[in-house]
């Protein structure tokens, strides 16, 4: 059974940095890319970042480009997201997701990742 439990969400000032986790089991991490979504507060999911299986190639959304970096440690089965920075709008619960393919191959959500983790809510307010 797949799982990925994410940790590291928390309430912040604008302009702070935080450091997202993900822990994964329960399939070969390295065989995957990973990714982060996230879901602001009465919308949708958007999708924020994605990683290859080996952590080679990294892909981001306009509106964290420069901001937030993806890495991830195949030897800990663990996929990163730090946050730089940041903003209001970043408020949102993050979800770390598994990817069905083993590079980001930019399809929908639904489509591009089939297992999601419960989320961590990081809330940016001063």
């Amino acid at each position: 059974e797949v799982q990925l439990v994410e940790s590291g969400g928390d309430l912040v000032q604008p302009g702070g940095s935080l450091r997202l986790s993900c822990v994964a089991s329960g399939f070969t991490f390295d065989d995957y890319a990973m990714g982060w979504v996230r879901q602001p507060p009465g919308l949708g999911p958007e999708w924020v970042s994605g990683i290859n299986w080996n952590g080679a190639d990294t892909y981001y959304a306009e509106s964290v480009k420069g901001r937030f970096t993806i890495s991830r440690d195949n030897s800990k089965n663990t996929l990163y997201l730090q946050m730089n920075s940041l903003k209001s709008e970043d408020t949102a619960m993050y979800y770390c997701v598994k990817s069905t393919y083993n590079d980001y191959v930019g399809l929908t959500l639904r489509l591009e990742y089939d297992s999601w983790g419960q989320g961590t809510q990081v809330t940016v307010s001063s």
